[in-house]
């Protein structure tokens, strides 16, 4: 039995997604994620074989979520769906621990054989990226990871970071990570000075640049 999470928020995609999947003898969708951080959760409770994600999902991105996944549960293989067509973010997404890369617009297609490469431990990418790259960027290996475009930020500066860019108060987002408002005002003091921002509309411009948040 190969054993699959599902991550999107929206509902329509993921039940498209679920009965694709499930048309395939021996495969189960054993969980569905609304959020990146129900993702997460999900994924250290259930160990399922393969975690679908989409990269831009609400609370935890699919960069951050991939990255919290293959260091909980380094079993799981992740594949990342997403909208763009950029070899600069299947390079992120591979460095962040993925082994597929999907663009939605092929995912009827091509989901089950994406999943299918997954369950047998090999990488798949839509063939909108060419596969030349894909297999440049894999022998880099792991060393690659220091060089996301958010590496210097820790998990939790991550998280801050993407609940500011999408509009949250420091208030909520204490409330939301069990935190003091002091502290989050203490990691968003950080996060602009590491990543060089001196405004909320500078850190938002690099949440987006860095597909922390949709543009």
């Amino acid at each position: 039995m190969v054993r699959i999470l599902l991550a999107d928020d929206h509902d329509v995609v993921r039940h498209g997604l679920k009965h694709l999947l499930e048309s395939e003898s021996g495969w189960e969708v054993c969980g569905e994620a609304h959020d990146g951080r129900e993702a997460v959760a999900l994924a250290e409770q259930l160990k399922p074989d393969i975690a679908v994600l989409d990269i831009t999902m609400p609370v935890l991105n699919g960069l951050e979520v991939t990255r919290r996944i293959r260091a909980t549960c380094p079993e799981t293989e992740v594949l990342v769906f997403t909208m763009h067509e950029s070899e600069e973010l299947m390079r992120e997404v591979f460095a962040a621990g993925a082994r597929g890369y999907l663009i939605k617009s092929d995912a009827a297609r091509y989901i089950v054989a994406a999943v299918d490469a997954l369950t047998r431990h090999q990488p798949f990418i839509s063939s909108q990226v060419t596969g030349a790259v894909l297999g440049a960027f894999l022998r880099e290996g792991e060393a690659k990871q220091a060089d996301a475009g958010d590496a210097s930020l820790t998990p939790r500066e991550r998280e801050v970071l993407q609940l500011l860019a999408e509009g949250h108060r420091n208030k909520e987002i204490a409330r939301r990570l069990s935190l003091s408002v002091k502290t989050i005002e203490a990691h968003r003091a950080v996060i602009l000075e590491k990543i060089g921002a001196e405004t909320l509309a500078d850190l938002v411009r690099y949440a987006v640049r860095n597909h922390i948040i949709s543009g």
